[in-house]
């Protein structure tokens, strides 16, 4: 087992277990319920670690993160007009901030 990552936010580190985890990569989160630990110093040793459960995973999984983070902020830097109210949103809102209506995804 190798560890990916550790990061305070849990919800971070269980996004990118769940994107592992649809590549067919097992995972496990380390110190996954430690987060409220009994001090108000954050500890980095107790924060959620993403680890991968074989060694030889590891490579695969650095990529598909790496992917995901830069997608992601490619994204979100992008703005989509909402067809509907022509309002601008990021580019990965999937409805529109303003009125709800679904989003015609920016294509790069």
């Amino acid at each position: 087992m190798k560890e990916l990552f550790r990061e305070k936010d849990y919800t971070r580190v269980g996004y990118f277990q769940t994107i592992l985890e649809a590549e067919g990569i097992p995972t496990f989160v380390r110190n996954k319920d430690t987060t409220t630990f009994m001090t108000e110093i954050p500890i980095p040793e107790f924060y959620p670690a993403l680890c991968v459960m074989n060694d030889e995973d590891y490579e695969q999984a650095v990529q598909i993160i790496r992917d995901c983070v830069v997608k992601d902020s490619e994204s979100s830097q992008m703005e989509v007009p909402c067809p509907k109210c022509q309002e601008n949103n990021p580019g990965n809102f999937e409805t529109c901030w303003s009125c709800g209506s679904d989003l015609v995804p920016a294509t790069a």
